[in-house]
């Protein structure tokens, strides 16, 4: 908003005052939660570095398991040995607040809690190999959820980190140095009306000392007559 669509009033002048006294709080405000925010973002991309670096490492250490399984075994007994798996897992999804962010948060939990019942087939016609695939798969799940909460969150953050920013950037760059213009039109303009004003009072208060003096030598001329 440019000064000359201003109205030069007081009452407009104590809007932009306000307006303004919102504006710097606000961006205050804006600004600590944009550094807040990328505090946490930067401890979340240090953590799903990891967790991604683990789960990668177990998943090929269970792809590998799975070759060897495969080269001691026939296609049909393997596919038989995974066909019916006795474990089962019930899968949760929740959100936390994370500055007025909501980021997922996964919990999962087991039908059974014996270790042992992620094997789902007789240890007589499989490979140890096969075991070790299932087991490396078995014990990666809880970083492969947390892996999942970590990068999602990731994008969230990094979205918000977006909004605030251009947020911040609208409020220090656009809305406060204009508020600020069009307060210092406004009083610019008041103080000259002002100064008008006083100007055209000084001149009524000569035009009747004038007036005055004049009406008084009219009556002395016509009392000494």
């Amino acid at each position: 908003m440019s000064a000359k669509h201003v109205n030069p009033t007081r009452m407009e002048l104590t809007r932009l005052k306000k307006k303004l006294t919102m504006a710097v709080r606000g961006h205050k405000l804006l600004k600590d939660k944009r550094d807040e925010l990328m505090r946490q973002f930067l401890e979340l991309v240090r953590e799903n570095k990891a967790l991604r670096e683990r789960v990668e490492a177990a998943i090929k250490a269970a792809n590998q398991n799975f070759v060897l399984a495969g080269a001691g075994m026939s296609k049909e007994v393997l596919g038989a040995a995974l066909m019916t798996p006795r474990q089962e897992i019930d899968l949760e999804a929740g959100t936390r607040n994370v500055m007025s962010v909501e980021v997922p948060v996964f919990r999962y939990h087991t039908k059974t809690s014996d270790p042992n019942d992620i094997y789902c087939y007789g240890f007589a016609f499989t490979s140890a190999d096969l075991d070790g695939a299932i087991k490396n798969l078995a014990d990666i799940l809880p970083d492969m959820l947390h892996l999942a909460e970590c990068e999602k969150s990731c994008q969230l953050l990094a979205a918000e980190i977006e909004k605030t920013r251009r947020r911040v950037n609208a409020l220090e760059h656009m809305v406060i140095p204009e508020t600020k213009q069009n307060i210092r039109y406004i009083t610019m303009k008041l103080d000259e009306n002002e100064r008008s004003a006083q100007v055209r009072l000084m001149k009524i208060k000569d035009q009747m000392l004038e007036e005055a003096h004049h009406y008084s030598r009219r009556a002395e001329e016509t009392a000494g007559r």
